[in-house]
């Protein structure tokens, strides 16, 4: 533990350390003093017949300990503080999934949509119990599946549901999600202010709906980055895939098919993270994508606190003031 005021809730019992301080300047003195009195013995002859021994060293040890017990015990009266990891009982979380057909793609085994799907679910069960978790899918068009909730099983269910569809609106599918969050704050009773929230979105592809090139369109997910960002709610974003996954797409008039490649879009979901103060990761495996998920669930679900430190310190004291009398006790046959 750092040692700073700031870390004692009760600074003024620090200053016992001067009493113990000064004590222990006590019995350094009365030490010197009775040395004294011994040298003044002219005759050495008489001196060692009535001490024949000098006195070990180790004599003093009962004394110091017990002054360092005192000293353990100064310091948990005076309230040590330290950070101290808690889970959040108060906290929104969506989980924004991209359903568009490119997530047919097979460069992650068996398919970037059952890797997405199992990963999703173990983020689900993972997460602090006391966080509402809503689900929104989002391809030509973004839905809410399942409104923030802490039932687990009912936004498992929803995973598992999932159907894809044609054409990315990844701007749509924020929005979708900051309407759930403002729709789960306006219910919430008793709360001063909303509680934190975070979208966590997932897409493998560059976005189509509206035209990507057309940032300047309300519905772009460049546009609702910076509406998360006014509102206080990062969306950390995870790119899913490689540059080589490849999908088949049916002719339209359905007697055949092409493929056609369907790459990541690092550089539009990692500033989609920044514009909104999130956090951007890239994943194109299953152990990937649950090493961003198990991080996030750890950035999400618990928060930072200052909380009580004085145990520690209490049993410390207690435990070294003791031996420190025990020690005096079976030594000198009296306390210090």
């Amino acid at each position: 533990m750092t040692f700073s005021l700031s870390h004692f809730a009760y600074q003024y019992w620090l200053a016992f350390l001067a009493v113990i301080a000064l004590a222990a300047l006590i019995y350094i003195l009365m030490q010197q003093r009775r040395r004294k009195q011994m040298l003044r013995f002219s005759n050495m002859e008489m001196l060692e017949k009535v001490a024949p021994r000098q006195p070990k060293p180790w004599r003093h040890i009962p004394v110091a300990v017990t002054l360092v017990g005192l000293m353990f015990l100064t310091f948990a009266a005076a309230g040590p503080t330290a950070a101290k990891k808690v889970p959040r009982n108060r906290a929104t979380v969506i989980l924004v999934i991209d359903v568009s057909l490119s997530m047919e793609a097979t460069d992650v085994p068996p398919s970037r949509i059952q890797v997405a799907k199992k990963a999703a679910k173990e983020f689900a069960d993972n997460l602090t119990p006391g966080i509402n978790l809503g689900l929104v899918t989002f391809a030509g068009t973004a839905s809410v599946q399942v409104s923030p909730t802490t039932n687990r099983e009912a936004v498992k269910a929803a995973i598992d549901t999932m159907k894809l569809a044609e054409r990315t609106a990844t701007g749509e599918g924020i929005l979708t999600a900051l309407q759930s969050i403002d729709t789960l704050a306006s219910v919430l009773p008793g709360a001063e202010k909303p509680p934190p929230a975070q979208i966590v979105l997932m897409s493998d592809g560059k976005q189509t709906v509206p035209d990507d090139k057309d940032v300047e369109n309300p519905r772009h997910g460049f546009t609702a980055a910076r509406l998360a960002k006014e509102k206080g709610i990062p969306v950390s974003t995870i790119s899913f895939g490689t540059t080589w996954g490849t999908v088949e797409i049916p002719d339209q008039d359905g007697k055949g098919s092409q493929r056609v490649r369907v790459p990541v879009d690092d550089d539009s979901l990692r500033e989609i993270a920044k514009l909104s103060g999130g956090e951007f990761f890239t994943a194109s495996t299953l152990e990937e994508l649950k090493n961003v998920y198990a991080h996030l669930e750890e950035q999400i679900g618990y928060e930072m606190t200052v909380a009580d430190a004085s145990r520690p310190w209490l049993l410390l004291g207690l435990v070294v003031t003791a031996a420190g009398l025990v020690a005096a006790l079976l030594y000198r046959q009296r306390l210090p």
